[in-house]
């Protein structure tokens, strides 16, 4: 399977946000519906953990049980979804009592 970073750049770039400021790095950003339109439709990811991030930002992640490949998001309050990290072979891991060795 090829990056999905790279895979995604043609969806994406027409609606790209870059961030503000002197160390501004390049992110793909679009409109939650599409972004979520894309990791279902064409990669087959379903969300499997959520979490509040910095300035009431959603952080979630999406897993394909199928091809094992991941993406890390972050949803800003005005809908905007960014793609922040994405990869293959994911693998849940199974909780450990505190105290025992992993």
């Amino acid at each position: 399977m090829k990056s999905f970073l790279k895979l995604m750049v043609p969806a994406f770039i027409a609606a790209s946000v870059l961030p503000q400021g002197a160390n501004a790095q390049r992110m793909l950003c679009a409109e939650r519906d599409m972004v979520l339109a894309q990791l279902s439709g064409r990669y087959g990811e379903q969300v499997r953990g959520m979490g509040l991030a910095p300035n009431n930002r959603i952080m979630e992640v999406f897993v394909s049980e199928e091809t094992g490949s991941w993406t890390i998001t972050v949803t800003s309050a005005d809908g905007t979804m960014c793609l922040m990290a994405a990869g293959q072979h994911f693998e849940a891991m199974i909780p450990v009592a505190t105290g025992e060795d992993l």
